[in-house]
């Protein structure tokens, strides 16, 4: 194949036109993604199973998913100096083969200790993969096109944590727990043969600076202890415990030194943070990472809720959570459209305070609510979610110049990885504490503990307030930000 650029649009009077070929690439990237973001959602469901099955306890099954996460925050800061080194596409390919490899050799394990290492090769995959499609998307696409093709490359993010479980519980109820691996396959075989056609050749690269050591050696291991430590404080294990703080100290540590590193470093460093200098960027990532307390955190409370309160099956409360997704669906065009006229800050803060507002109902949620009232309030904090996340996807690499976006995109993949283990971590531990407090043994006295931690919640929802305020009104070739 020989050297192409990328697909650009031909401009046209009031608005740029997304050229064909641009948005089939896209959608092509979106169907790779699609296999980790489903898969994560599914295995969650089918964790009881894999340990009825293979004879495992509790604790040792959740490795299942520990390790997965462990290995996906260690390859990430790898992700920037790969795509430079050996390009977008064969990174991509490579990803992709990795991640089918690994789903075929964990459907056909034999153990629960065979499942555990064939994971890691999922998760390390995955590290690799969602940084590498939003560097491909982004300079494919140039700043006036960000908004529409977020639109479309958010698809895994809003729609698969809410589809996942109903494919899962599907799954688990009427065949092998092999097939939640399986199911995989088809996916990948077919983004791998569309991408190899359908994407540019990688350009020709000459000279690529050495990997660094010292850096991968440091944030790497900070980033998995980070992550190890707020999986165990989200087991309900609180933050006050030695297997939660020794970890999260060391990984604090192990970061803040990459950080000096990095900053210091006069050759390239495994992730270059100056790009953190531009305040649009800034902000966007700092909105990235609180918003794992606004939207993984209260996913994990969804679920919970409709099965610990109302007392539904784990295919019920996938259903039960669809609303969610469909209403994540309803304004990504228009959203898009919108964040590419006016900028990323408006519709941000519009997206939150719906979030915020679809969450209310649950706040005052029992045993016996009325499931309609609950489905019109997910389907309102799905629109307000599909529209932020779009906008601060596009608002965050506005100003971002081409050649830094591989490190850019590495960031914005680790922060929200950590700002999801975060949110997760914080809620569930609220959580526990209101269990706790209100004796819950009956599904009232539960309902009661979900209220309180609901209205913690949407507190959360709003603190990604401030910083989304720093984001652009309108687009800079406009005006000023």
């Amino acid at each position: 194949m020989t050297d192409t650029a990328l697909p650009v649009a031909e401009p046209v009077e009031g608005e740029e036109r997304i050229d064909p070929a641009l948005r089939r690439m896209v959608w092509i990237l979106v169907l790779g993604a699609l296999t980790p973001a489903l898969d994560t959602t599914i295995v969650n469901v089918a964790l009881p199973t894999l340990g009825s099955d293979l004879h495992a306890s509790v604790a040792t099954t959740q490795w299942v998913i520990t390790g997965y996460l462990l290995a996906s925050g260690i390859a990430m800061p790898v992700t920037a100096w790969a795509t430079v080194r050996f390009g977008g596409k064969r990174m991509w390919l490579s990803s992709l083969a990795l991640f089918l490899t690994g789903s075929v050799l964990a459907g056909a394990s034999w153990s629960i200790g065979s499942l555990i290492v064939f994971r890691l090769l999922q998760g390390a995959a995955a590290g690799l993969m969602l940084p590498i499609v939003t560097t491909l998307l982004v300079q494919a696409s140039g700043p006036k096109r960000l908004g529409r093709l977020m639109a479309i490359a958010s698809v895994p993010v809003v729609v698969v944590p809410i589809l996942g479980p109903v494919i899962g519980g599907l799954i688990v109820d009427n065949a092998s727990w092999r097939w939640i691996f399986y199911v995989n396959v088809p996916i990948c075989l077919a983004a791998i043969g569309l991408a190899w056609r359908a994407l540019p050749a990688d350009p020709l690269v000459t000279t690529v600076a050495r990997l660094d050591i010292a850096g991968f050696l440091t944030l790497s291991p900070g980033l998995a202890l980070l992550i190890y430590g707020l999986s165990q404080a989200s087991g309900n294990r609180g933050f006050a415990t030695a297997s939660v703080l020794v970890p999260l100290l060391a990984g604090a540590l192990l970061t803040v030194f990459f950080a000096f590193h990095a900053l210091r470093r006069r050759e390239t460093p495994l992730i270059n943070l100056r790009v953190l200098r531009i305040r649009s960027y800034a902000a966007a990532t700092t909105v990235f990472f609180l918003a794992g307390l606004s939207l993984y955190g209260p996913l994990l409370l969804l679920s919970l809720y409709y099965q610990q309160v109302q007392a539904r099956s784990v295919l019920a409360t996938g259903l039960l959570l669809a609303p969610q997704g469909l209403g994540s669906l309803l304004p990504r065009t228009k959203v898009g459209t919108l964040t590419d006229k006016i900028g990323p800050r408006p519709i941000v803060i519009a997206g939150l305070l719906l979030t915020a507002l679809g969450t209310i109902p649950f706040t005052h949620a029992g045993p016996d609510t009325s499931i309609w009232l609950l489905s019109a309030a997910l389907f309102i904090r799905g629109a307000g979610l599909a529209s932020a996340t779009i906008a601060v996807m596009a608002g965050a690499f506005q100003h971002v110049p081409s050649s830094e976006v591989p490190d850019a995109s590495a960031t914005t993949r680790i922060v929200q990885q950590i700002g999801g283990s975060f949110g997760t971590a914080v809620l569930a531990v609220i959580l526990a504490h209101q269990l706790l407090i209100h004796h819950a043994t009956t599904a009232l006295a539960r309902g009661h503990a979900y209220d309180t931690a609901f209205w913690w919640a949407i507190a959360f929802s709003l603190v990604p307030l401030l910083p989304a305020l720093l984001l652009p009104r309108i687009r800079k070739d406009s005006s000023a930000a």
